[in-house]
């Protein structure tokens, strides 16, 4: 999968858009970047995809704009959870089961 920001109109933008929500959430310079993540969360297995919704648990369908890999967690950003307003939503590494990277 290529990569992409929704609803960006192009890969200039995708990146700046990319690049303007990581200063935002103090995200480092990623080196590859996250497609698609799996963890547990309060005992249930959530899944999240750019592009997609998220997880019914967290009671928001908004979709997910981008993941940032940040060292302990990940940062998973919606418009209203890190990308504009709000925390993200974190997801520790231990416990992850599986993360899926863009290929370009």
């Amino acid at each position: 999968m290529d990569f992409f920001v929704p609803s960006a109109s192009g890969p200039q933008q995708a990146e700046a858009v990319f690049t303007s929500i990581a200063k935002h959430i103090q995200a480092p310079t990623q080196q590859q970047r996250v497609y698609k993540l799996e963890w547990r969360h309060e005992g249930k297995v959530c899944q999240c995809e750019i592009g997609k919704p998220l997880p019914a648990i967290f009671r928001n369908d908004e979709t997910v704009l981008a993941i940032y890999d940040c060292g302990e967690v990940y940062k998973i950003c919606t418009p209203n959870r890190g990308a504009i307003k709000f925390d993200p939503i974190l997801a520790s590494k231990s416990a992850v089961q599986h993360v899926e990277f863009f290929s370009h």
